[in-house]
């Protein structure tokens, strides 16, 4: 699992302006690859590095939560342990990010040491509650 597993082509065929809310999913090591800790100290370490990234390019993290139970379908491959969900101006913002050498040398191998599985799903706004003039209930 790496940068190499990013799907560039499906990504470039998506609208390359205009924000997207990436939905990650991870699930840990219990032990870091680097045995420097646990998975989620090597996480930790990747999140310290690349949120910084993300802010300079015009993103943030909106949210972050542990995945505390499967309420709704089958279990066997949906069990997480942590989700985040990140706003990035454009999808071409987030390539720009996920492919460069920075990324991909400093942060990218702590994600490495301590995720297991990490998916990324690239979504398209239909509602949100956060836009002013969005009163109704959700």
């Amino acid at each position: 699992m790496g940068v190499n597993l990013l799907n560039i082509e499906d990504l470039q065929q998506l609208e390359q302006q205009g924000p997207v809310v990436m939905v990650n999913l991870m699930r840990f090591h219990a032990r870091s690859l680097d045995g420097d800790g646990s998975g989620w100290d090597a996480y930790l370490r990747y999140s310290a590095l690349t949120v910084p990234m993300i802010k300079a390019r015009g993103g943030t993290l909106l949210w972050t939560g542990d995945a505390r139970a499967v309420a709704l379908g089958q279990q066997d491959g949906n069990q997480w342990d942590y989700l985040a969900l990140v706003y990035y101006p454009s999808v071409a913002v987030f390539l720009d990010m996920m492919t460069s050498a920075d990324y991909e040398t400093r942060c990218d191998p702590h994600r490495r040491n301590g995720c297991a599985e990490h998916v990324i799903i690239a979504t398209a706004e239909a509602y949100s509650k956060f836009k002013p003039g969005n009163s109704q209930s959700g």
